[in-house]
């Protein structure tokens, strides 16, 4: 895989500037989805941890940054960062309700000094509520959801998931989503507002189909025995010879009948498909038949036809899939490898911006392209009010802790 140029900034949010008060998970992801759009994204870095990070290999998530270090506990840390935010379009944090208020950021002072701001707030359980206080992490995002009891095979307990429905797909992609709304809105009433992006509203908005299907009685309370959730046999994955897997989505009629011709299964335990009671037998029977040949000659096979068909592709697989290369969907820098930014956009195109760099090494290029000269520049990093960090360090061993 080649290495990928860095192109100047371009897509459809060029000329937009967010800043980002650093956190973990959900919140750094909608920025960098924002960044990948064509935002500006200015971090900003606490000292601890901004000295204590490390990038032997840049994170791919914090790429497209600028970043800065303040200690936001000092007055003039404070004072600094409003004036970050009057300049700025749009406001990302993702700490727990009310610490952004004891640093004197919050809402009410961010939106005194620029009306048009929009606040975008990431958190678990939301700003409000009985839970709003306590800790938690995706896992107990999802089970309050809903999510977590649906997903996992029949008669075992709930599957624990890769933390993409929480974190990402409910957390960061819904304030991602919220945050552009908010721009757009703002350019009518020339207004800002707060975003209250929570995980567990994301969360929950991503099960409406299923809240539908349960109340027509298509979805069963049980797990692991719906047409979506492995219960059925022509929507699930198999093992094949080599000890690889593939995946079969055969929903529709015509695709589970494409199926059927090109495995030959012509006896008559195939004529229903959604006849529960042949499920078991059926997905007996399909087990053998994967076994017979190698994933790569499932490929062979089944590649190009309506079966809804798959390999289930890992990781270091991902690049050197042929729909992959042709789509240009991976790139490798510095020895990590990056989806692509999506959506993809025909006249304003989405591209990823330079590597994350170290932790406030861009602290007094920042500062000067607001207008602080060399001498106030000095005072804030000579008083520990800023910080800058030229070199990468180690990382932080304790591992990840909560905001």
């Amino acid at each position: 895989m080649a290495e990928h140029p860095l192109p100047s900034a371009t897509g459809p949010l060029r000329g937009i500037r967010i800043v980002e008060f650093a956190g973990i998970g959900p919140g750094p992801y909608a920025a960098m989805l924002l960044s990948d759009l064509g935002a500006e994204i200015v971090r900003i870095e606490k000292p601890a941890a901004a000295s204590a990070k490390v990038a032997a290999h840049p994170h791919p998530v914090l790429r497209g940054r600028q970043s800065i270090c303040l200690d936001l506990s000092k007055t003039d840390g404070t004072r600094l960062a409003l004036d970050i935010v009057a300049s700025a379009d749009a406001l990302i944090e993702g700490y727990r309700p009310g610490k952004m208020e004891k640093l004197g950021l919050g809402p009410e002072p961010c939106l005194e000094r620029n009306p048009r701001l929009v606040y975008g707030r990431m958190t678990g359980w939301g700003q409000t509520g009985p839970d709003a206080q306590r800790a938690g992490h995706d896992i107990n995002y999802i089970a309050l959801a809903g999510v977590l009891n649906l997903i996992g095979r029949k008669g075992a307990p709930p599957t624990v998931p890769l933390n993409l429905v929480g974190d990402y797909g409910g957390g960061g992609a819904f304030l991602a989503l919220g945050i552009v709304s908010a721009l757009l809105e703002a350019k009518i009433s020339g207004l800002g507002q707060v975003v209250d992006a929570a995980m567990v509203d994301g969360a929950a908005s991503l099960l409406t189909s299923f809240h539908y299907m349960r109340a027509i009685g298509r979805w069963n309370a049980d797990r692991g025995t719906n047409h979506l959730d492995s219960g059925a046999p022509y929507y699930d994955v198999y093992e094949t010879a080599d000890g690889k897997w593939v995946s079969i989505g055969s929903i529709e009629p015509a695709f589970f009948a494409e199926l059927r011709s090109l495995l030959g299964l012509d006896q008559s335990l195939w004529d229903e498909q959604n006849n529960r009671a042949l499920w078991p037998e059926q997905r007996r029977q399909l087990a053998q038949i994967f076994l017979t040949r190698t994933r790569q000659q499932w490929c062979d096979l089944l590649d190009g036809s309506d079966t809804c068909f798959a390999p289930v592709l890992e990781l270091d697989e991902l690049s050197d899939h042929p729909h992959h290369r042709a789509r240009k969907s991976f790139v490798l820098r510095d020895g990590v490898v990056h989806p692509a930014p999506a959506p993809r956009f025909s006249r304003t195109p989405s591209q990823m911006g330079e590597p994350a760099s170290a932790p406030g090494s861009q602290t007094r290029s920042f500062l000067k392209s607001l207008g602080l000269g060399d001498a106030r520049i000095g005072e804030l990093l000579n008083s520990g009010v800023a910080h800058e960090f030229a070199q990468l360090h180690k990382p932080d061993e304790a591992g990840r802790g909560d905001e």
